[in-house]
């Protein structure tokens, strides 16, 4: 909850002016104060008049020409409205006193701060009292569901997985497609901050989720911002929506006060697979006539059970808060080790965060710091979502005959992989250090203009390490018998630099507040991709310290800049180093590649290694202005536009210019509305918005590298020439979104019943691609703005409110919101394929293209009718085609309520979405007849289909699903403990969550809301995944028994 001293310092003040005229008499003085001492930017106004006045830095005003019988309306966001009978006194001094409700409305938006009835724009704000709760891993989480239009989805239940969220629907067809995110004033990067997983044998795994280093219990609120006339502030970067996180600062704490929480939490997998028993396979390889003997090897193996386990969990946090009249600071700690229900996966953060903010030269100079430090350690084993045919742990678990023994070095499984191997023997670790500060100053150079500078800096370096020990038998990439590993090192740093000039103005009836600024950003990502291959040792702790060692020698042996180097059996010079004659170049200016060669191969640890640099920045500059104007607190105008230059860009497109304009009447200020409408208010606007996140570094010239590097199945390496990795196109440009919305706000009986429809329509033109070139040509590919493309999204939002009951003891509150969003591609010259489907006989498999006419993911499959009752072969078209389905829901929905009596309160949160469709890949590679004929375990199912053994599994409907589901996502029982009035503490309460309890769904997977998205290199054309179910993490249902205290 926004705090009272944050708005009276922001001077955003709401207005209560009524027409009319009052005879003017005498000039009232006075002072205006909370309990914590002057109120600047107070709005006086004498009542049924235009005749008003702001109190200033001291909270001191002067009001002329007021009538001895008239009425003064004191009123400030944040504070009850006043009313005064002036009663012929020349002094009136007013202490103000909080609005709980109006505290509430409060909504961080770009640059500045409104209030929900203020707001032009769809806005819509979370408070900390309303967050999601149990084991809460990012900022994401805590929203998930609370706001209309909002589609916050986790694409696994692994400890940190990705999270995507959708705001009014997808707009992209090559961006990631979220948000933007802005902490504290910091906007970040849009780009990964942890290194992605490479494939030593089962697979590669995408970057996890990079707001995991944020603590959530040291969030205040969470702000979306989901029109173009609220995010085209944020110009280039607001085209997907902006979401705005404000951390808890000290500012309600006078005098002192800690806070300190602890929890506790059990989780475990809510559903798996209902596949054969060890009696049962045997049963039905006799049935089928398979060799029960060769298949029999006199185990009973739940492999299932084997690998998922029953996690505990724990999280500490201790924060301490001081409000001491100049000023507040808050200083928090966090610790959480949180248990994958997966053997060998966790996350493990530690979170520190000083907020503080001081006031100098009589409030006129406030000072404000914003910093957190983390570490955030990812334990994970063989999961990789591009696995091959063998699958990874989890997809071995299903397909693994389940009379083999539990040992790790069992060594007749047929060239299939055991999951006791592949937890034993390999092993991935993510560590990563992130720092995110921010400073700012801000200055009153009058009472009506503030000066304001904003620094920020934000930072991470991230390593993680892959190995597959020699043990690892039927791993890929050679691992057996050898040992494979990888190191992928990623170091991030975005800096920020702002300076705002803002005016506030009241003309009688009339507020003027009008804010333009400057912004420059930098982004910068350096690091490397290193690989290894033939161990010395099988320990795999050792064996990322081998290849770190390895490393630092062959560094320490190379001078000069360069940016590949690595040695194998196969190379008989030595250790061969890239360069690409950055600090050699001929007299045109021209860089001079080259290969030299080191011939001193002592002291390392690994047969074959190499390692590939990279350093890339990028920048932004940008200029941007805002104007509000709000007339007799009902007509409120709103007017932005910002100029972004990316050197993303060529010259001729560098600078984008993205306007917006909006309107909103707030009709319940009219006299012709009645008491009983406490809001209503309509509103509409229009804006242009871009994004260029889909766009890379470099892709406006032409730019060359050496090739990719690898080391073969056999350790050798084939070194690699230069190659052009982008080509000149000057005329590379933004994606543009166009966005027009309308909305109406209403509220009945101070508010009691609320809610709010909204309806909207977005164009994205212009999109982002890197197209292959028809041959013969001068180049085989280039990155262009597709011509004539565009993607609509169109949809209508809707969200209800109520206090049912609030009386006494009792109170009980339901919110509900349901949003439909229809998306289409219109116009897209050629069609992309996408998707890649995996497992046996699988190769160059997809499910999903890209076309004019068809939504964003669309399913292209073969039409599957059913298998032939003769033959067993599958009833299907010969060829693929359009299905009329897409993994986009058209509806997203959330409902939930809270009841309490006394010191009791229970909360419950369902969360629902419907018209979208899952490819069920885990069933088309593991869960056919085909499977079972080559010794796989599948369920029993499966075999009374009627499928032949020899049935090709083809990429087709058969695998397609609806993903419709309601899930009760969250209840919280929590009681207050009543403590004595001499007690130390404040506040003690303890509580009992439970998430993920049940779902509804039809879907045979374990879990409809997921997405298997593998590292960006094993991407198809470079698309990004969305819907497809490849041997998922499953999603645990978690209990967390937790302990909060105040003193």
């Amino acid at each position: 909850m926004k705090n009272k001293l944050l708005m009276k310092l922001l001077f955003v003040p709401v207005l209560l002016l009524f027409g009319g005229a009052a005879l003017a008499q005498t000039t009232v003085t006075g002072n205006v104060s909370d309990n914590l001492g002057p109120v600047p930017g107070v709005n006086i106004i004498v009542k049924g008049t235009s005749n008003g006045a702001q109190s200033d830095f001291d909270g001191n005003y002067s009001l002329d020409n007021v009538a001895s019988d008239a009425t003064l309306v004191f009123s400030y966001i944040g504070y009850a409205t006043q009313e005064v009978a002036v009663n012929g006194q020349s002094t009136i001094n007013v202490t103000l006193q909080d609005d709980v409700q109006a505290l509430n409305e409060v909504v961080v938006i770009g640059y500045g701060t409104t209030t929900v009835k203020d707001a032009t724009g769809a806005v819509a704000s979370v408070t900390a009292e309303d967050f999601n709760k149990g084991v809460i891993l990012s900022a994401e989480q805590l929203i998930q569901g609370k706001t209309a239009g909002v589609q916050v989805s986790q694409s696994t239940g692994e400890p940190g997985a990705g999270i995507d969220i959708r705001i009014r629907g997808a707009n992209s067809v090559r961006s990631n497609n979220n948000p933007l995110f802005v902490v504290d004033g910091v906007p970040l990067s849009g780009e990964a901050t942890q290194a992605e997983s490479s494939d030593v044998g089962a697979g590669s795994a995408g970057a996890k989720n990079p707001l995991s280093f944020l603590n959530p219990n040291d969030i205040e609120s969470i702000s979306i911002l989901k029109d173009a006339s609220a995010t085209a502030i944020y110009g280039s970067r607001g085209a997907n929506g902006v979401v705005l996180i404000t951390t808890k600062s000290g500012r309600g704490a006078q005098g002192g006060r800690w806070d300190i929480s602890s929890s506790i939490s059990r989780a475990k997998v809510r559903k798996t697979f209902d596949l054969l028993s060890a009696s049962e396979y045997l049963a039905q390889t006799d049935r089928f006539g398979f060799d029960v003997a060769s298949r029999n090897f006199r185990n009973s193996t739940d492999w299932q059970d084997f690998i998922y386990r029953t996690a505990v969990s724990t999280d500490q946090n201790i924060g301490y808060s001081n409000n001491y009249g100049d000023g507040n600071v808050r200083a928090s700690f966090n610790y959480g080790k949180i248990l994958g229900v997966v053997e060998n996966t966790a996350l493990e953060r530690i979170t520190g965060r000083l907020n503080a903010n001081h006031k100098f030269i009589d409030d006129r100079l406030r000072l404000s710091f914003q910093g957190t430090a983390s570490r955030v350690n990812d334990d994970g084993t063989a999961i990789g979502p591009s696995a091959g045919f063998r699958g990874d742990l989890i997809g071995s678990a299903y397909s693994a005959n389940p009379t083999w023994p539990t040992n790790a070095d069992f060594a007749n499984s047929g060239g299939l992989l055991s999951p006791a191997t592949a937890l034993a023997y390999s092993e991935s670790r993510t560590n990563t250090n992130r720092f995110l500060l921010n400073f700012s100053a801000e200055f009153d150079i009058i009472p009506e203009l503030t000066a304001k500078v904003n620094l920020g800096y934000d930072y991470s370096d991230s390593q993680r390490s892959n190995v597959a020990s020699a043990n690892a038998r039927n791993f890929g990439r050679g691992a057996f018998g050898n040992g494979v590993g990888a190191i992928g090192q990623l170091e991030t740093q975005n800096q920020l630099l702002e300076a705002t000039l803002r005016y506030n103005k009241q003309f009688g009836n009339v507020n003027l507040d009008v804010i333009g600024g400057y912004s420059w950003q930098d982004f910068n990502r350096n690091g490397y991709n290193a690989q290894a291959w033939g161990f010395n040792t099988e320990d795999m702790r050792q064996m990322v310290r081998d290849m770190e060692s390895t490393i630092d020698v062959l560094e320490g042996r190379i001078s000069g800049e360069y940016q590949q180097y690595g040695y194998a059996p196969n190379i008989s010079d030595g250790i061969f180093i890239n360069r690409l004659g950055l600090d050699n170049r001929d007299e045109a200016g021209n860089p001079q590649p080259v290969t030299d060669f080191i011939r001193n191969n002592s002291g390392l640890q690994v047969r074959s290694l190499v390692n590939d640099y990279f350093d890339n920045t990028d920048e932004l500059r940008s200029y941007f202005g805002r104007v509000n104007v709000d007339i007799s607190d009902k007509y409120l105008f709103t007017a932005t536009v910002r100029a972004d230059a990316s050197s993303r860009f060529g010259e001729d497109n560098q600078t984008g210019v993205f306007p917006s304009g909006a309107f909103a009447w707030k009709m319940h200020n009219e006299d012709f509305i009645g008491d009983s409408v406490s809001t209503l208010k309509l509103r509409l606007g229009v804006g242009v918005t871009g994004n260029q996140e889909g766009l890379g570094y470099g892709n406006q010239f032409r730019r060359q590298r050496f090739s990719g590097v690898g080391i073969s199945d056999g350790g050798d390496v084939n070194i690699p020439g230069i190659s052009d990795v982008a080509f000149a196109n000057p005329d590379l440009k933004w994606e543009e979104t166009i966005q027009y919305a309308g909305g109406i706000d209403f509220g009945f009986n101070n508010d009691r019943f609320y809610g709010s429809v909204d309806v909207y329509y977005k164009e994205t033109n212009d999109l982002l691609f890197r197209v292959l070139s028809a041959q013969p040509a001068a180049q085989p590919f280039v990155f262009l703005n597709l011509p004539d493309s565009k993607v609509v999204n169109q949809g209508i939002e809707f969200s209800l409110g109520a206090d049912i009951v609030d009386s006494g003891d009792w109170y009980w509150g339901v919110n509900f919101n349901i949003a439909y969003n229809e998306n289409e591609i219109t116009d897209l010259q050629g069609e992309f394929d996408a998707g890649t489907i995996r497992g046996q006989g699988l190769s160059l498999a997809f499910a999903q293209k890209l076309k004019a006419g068809q939504p964003l993911f669309s399913y292209f499959l073969r039409d599957f009718q059913g298998f032939d009752p003769t033959t067993g072969q599958p009833i299907q078209t010969d060829v693929q085609d359009f299905v009329g389905k897409s993994a986009l829901p058209d509806i997203n929905t959330g409902l939930s309520t809270t009841a309490s009596y006394k010191n009791w309160t229970l909360s419950a949160y369902f969360a629902g979405q419907f018209g979208h469709y899952i490819y069920n890949n885990t069933a088309n590679a593991f869960f056919t007849a085909g499977a079972f004929r080559s010794g796989r375990n599948v369920p029993l199912d499966v075999l009374n289909a009627g499928e032949s053994f020899d049935a090709a599994a083809d990429v087709s409907t058969r695998f397609l699903e609806s993903g419709d589901f309601v899930r009760l996502q969250n209840v919280t029982l929590s009681y207050d403990i009543p403590l004595a009035e001499d007690s130390v503490f404040e506040r003690v309460g303890v509580s009992l969550t439970s998430q993920n309890l049940f779902v509804i769904t039809d879907y045979s997977g374990l879990d409809p809301e997921v997405s298997s998205a593998p590292a960006g290199g094993d991407l198809l054309n470079g698309l990004p995944v969305f819907g497809i179910d490849y041997g998922a993490y499953p999603r645990p249902t978690t209990f967390t028994l937790g302990l909060n205290a105040n003193f």
